[in-house]
């Protein structure tokens, strides 16, 4: 039986100014948690009335827990505090990523986990109780929501970047901060 909705997820944007980056990221992907640890820095580094950050998760098939570990996410996002909850979330799986991800996409001591047992994890490293958000029908068009939107602009892999509503292939996960700040002007 579903859980009784509560909570909307909170859309995952911070900064509030004219410079639009939408990030497309897929919470296991070595390279979306490199590229993840620098968005913050970049918005400190512009400045939130310069720049609006926009996240969205983009699941991947080939990351095997891949729609487990969005969902929980996204559940983290229909807490109180939901967007800071959701990014605590997103960076405790980067931190712990290994746990989170088959070795070589297929095989590995995740052979035997449940998404139960991934769930759990995640409520340990975070100190949040995901449970019942997980089961929200909210998060699942959250889920929906996140997918089309970047469909519709024809992301394919992850990360990927929009500057301004234009995918923007400039922006590479192994630049720096300063790189990514000078291709926002």
């Amino acid at each position: 039986m579903p859980a009784q909705e509560t909570h909307k997820p909170a859309e995952l944007i911070w900064g509030h100014g004219p410079k639009k980056l939408e990030v497309f990221l897929e919470p296991t992907c070595p390279f979306c948690v490199r590229a993840s640890r620098k968005l913050m820095p970049l918005l400190a580094h512009v400045g939130e009335e310069a720049m609006t950050l926009h996240i969205y998760l983009h699941s991947q098939p080939w990351h095997l827990f891949s729609g487990v570990v969005t969902r929980c996410i996204l559940a983290a996002a229909a807490l109180p505090e939901g967007r800071d909850k959701a990014w605590q979330t997103l960076r405790s799986v980067g931190d712990h990523r290994e746990e989170f991800e088959f070795a070589h996409h297929y095989e590995g001591a995740n052979m035997h986990t449940t998404p139960e047992e991934l769930l759990e994890r995640l409520e340990v490293y975070t100190r949040l109780n995901l449970a019942v958000p997980f089961r929200l029908a909210s998060v699942t068009e959250a889920i929906k929501a996140h997918t089309r939107y970047a469909r519709h602009n024809k992301i394919h892999v992850s990360p990927s970047f929009m500057l301004n509503g234009t995918l923007d292939e400039r922006f590479q996960s192994g630049q720096s901060v300063e790189e990514w700040a000078a291709l926002l002007k």
